[in-house]
């Protein structure tokens, strides 16, 4: 079996793939979450929008490299005293799609409540396996936690989040054995997660054809970067959240994490009427519950 990308034991066995998931056209269906949202055009205009006028509005320090590849590089955004907590947001787009700067609009109500905001990139699937993508996600932790004093950064404060496919890279930092991963790092780097709409077995994906030739996951790739294989050493406070109007596979992915983590697991906030993609953005809405739940985990809570 290769090698667990979060420097973790291999994953016990477990069911097929494919095993009670239903056929490859319910899969698209569960899984395809633009397909369910025509006016997502609309919305991606929209956060481009956003995010342009927020990196207009703040201080941003764009693509500091973390790793040696192109893509491995993050934004971002200082907090404006000295010894900030940190919220690291890892975007989605099933590994294939989207950018950190897409995602600038989340930044503005944290960096106002004194927190600093950095959001990286990785590279996409298929030139980058998902287990790659695992492996780059370690690396911006790494450099962030050991390059803290130079980004006025408090390292015993921080926290990672993280959307759609950004939920599963999220929750395999909290999963990592991070002395393991490099000796100089504590085992209790993060000091929470958030996770919102995200995927924590990603064998069911092995059989949805929408993915297949980007993601060219087997059933033992997939359980090697489904979270739930693995169990965090720490009790690491775990948030969860899951739009009200996401499909019945999303609302069970956010079931699974909780229930393999139940010593991590802390609140589910509820996303009335929220979409896959409406979902993240109460993130960064400073009036929503969900932005206040991980404030309180950065210990900023007003």
């Amino acid at each position: 079996m290769p090698r667990s990308p979060a420097a973790l034991t291999p994953p016990a066995p477990r069911a097929a793939p494919g095993q009670g998931w239903g056929t490859p056209e319910h899969l698209d269906r569960q899984y395809n979450a633009r397909a369910a949202i025509p006016d997502h055009p609309e919305i991606f205009a929209r956060w481009r929008a956003n995010s342009s006028a927020a990196r207009n509005a703040l201080r941003c320090e764009p693509d500091y490299h973390y790793g040696p590849s192109p893509a491995e590089s993050l934004d971002l955004y200082p907090a404006g005293r000295r010894n900030a907590p940190l919220l690291v947001f890892i975007h989605g787009g099933y590994w294939r799609s989207l950018d950190k700067q897409d995602f600038s609009f989340l930044a503005p109500a944290f960096v106002q409540a004194g927190v600093a905001v950095a959001m990286p990139n990785y590279g996409l699937a298929p030139a980058t396996s998902v287990a790659d993508i695992v492996r780059q996600m370690l690396r911006a932790m790494a450099w962030l936690y050991r390059n803290s004093p130079q980004l006025d950064i408090d390292a015993r404060r921080i926290v990672v989040a993280g959307h759609s496919a950004g939920a599963q890279l999220a929750a395999m930092m909290l999963a990592a054995d991070w002395p393991h991963w490099a000796r100089d790092l504590p085992q209790d780097l993060l000091c929470g997660a958030v996770c919102i709409s995200g995927i924590y077995d990603l064998r069911p994906l092995v059989s949805a054809p929408f993915l297949q030739d980007d993601l060219q996951l087997d059933g033992e790739a997939a359980q090697i970067v489904s979270p739930v294989s693995y169990r965090p050493r720490l009790s690491t406070p775990l948030i969860t959240a899951v739009g009200g109007a996401e499909s019945a596979e999303f609302q069970r992915q956010n079931r699974l994490i909780r229930e393999a983590w139940p010593h991590c697991f802390r609140r589910d906030l509820p996303l009335p009427g929220r979409h896959h993609l409406a979902s993240v953005e109460a993130l960064g809405d400073a009036s929503h519950p969900l932005f206040h739940a991980t404030l309180g985990l950065l210990g900023n809570a007003p």
